[in-house]
């Protein structure tokens, strides 16, 4: 890790609500920071904050006091803009397009040009496993394909920080998998990766470090390990258990004075069946 992608520091934001001007306050003096070269997930119901958070950090919401800094630089400032690639939870992109002329326009609006922007424009389409289907128009995606695009157009700007909003909302099992190990590519390539996200699953296998916030205010905070690490609890798993097995291993315990006890038998999440099931190593993007 480096140093901090983004910090915030008191930052609070008020909205005016009806005509006699009262006050809603979205975030009460938040402070965090967002260390570079992470997987960073922003967490908490809705109406805590997440969604006022990033659009901040975007530049597209002022704050009402406080600070946020992207690499030092105040957010929504050009320099900060640049550096920042960003995946809303339900992007709107032209139907009539391809998603290669998609891509491409978006790197034209970036400041590419000529070959760079063309050679750019077919690194993240690879990156991302759409080049097969780059030149299909976006009218014919599916749910999958339109986030691996959107994911395309937020990169293509070579952007040191990602933002995500809620990346695999609708994403059936198998296209969550393929978009998680996406984004673990990108952090070890150096990038910085923020998602909020409602599937704490998921969450909690690929961040790096999180931040839970609720009405407004930040609650928790740290590394994944750290905040669901319960020192007070033992999980021992013992392999080719039979009943018999299993009695003397409760007897031994008791005899520790060790009485009350949880027995459950070993289980594997469901996704990972489906994984199994499914083997996508062999799945054409195109059948989605």
């Amino acid at each position: 890790m480096g140093e901090s992608a983004v910090q915030l520091r008191d930052l609070t934001r008020d909205f005016s609500i009806g005509v006699r001007g009262y006050k809603l306050r979205a975030l009460d003096k938040l402070n965090l920071e967002i260390p570079s070269q992470t997987i960073f997930g922003l967490l908490g119901p809705n109406g805590s904050g997440k969604s006022t958070t990033l659009k901040i950090i975007l530049g597209l919401l002022k704050s009402s006091s406080g600070d946020c800094r992207i690499f030092g630089v105040p957010a929504g400032d050009r320099r900060a803009r640049s550096q920042i690639g960003f995946l809303p939870e339900n992007p709107f992109f032209y139907q009539f397009l391809t998603g290669r002329e998609l891509v491409c326009f978006l790197a034209g609006i970036s400041g590419l040009r000529g070959g760079i922007r063309d050679q750019r424009v077919e690194e993240v389409l690879n990156a991302v496993g759409m080049s097969a289907s780059a030149d299909h128009r976006i009218r014919t995606y599916s749910k999958g394909m339109l986030q691996r695009i959107g994911l395309a157009q937020a990169l293509v700007h070579e952007p040191e920080i990602l933002v995500l909003d809620e990346p695999m909302s609708g994403l059936d099992p198998l296209g969550t998998n393929e978009f998680l190990e996406i984004l673990k590519s990108l952090r070890d390539q150096g990038k910085t990766v923020l998602l909020a996200s409602h599937l704490l699953s998921r969450v909690e296998e690929i961040c790096d470090e999180i931040a839970i916030l609720d009405k407004g205010s930040l609650v928790r905070s740290g590394s994944v390990h750290q905040i669901v690490q319960d020192n007070s609890r033992l999980i021992l798993e013992i392999e080719d258990c039979s009943p018999e097995r299993e009695q003397r291993v409760l007897e031994i315990l008791r005899t520790e004075g060790i009485h009350s006890l949880q027995v459950r038998k070993g289980r594997t999440r469901l996704d990972e069946v489906f994984l199994e099931a499914i083997k996508p190593s062999g799945k054409n993007e195109q059948q989605e």
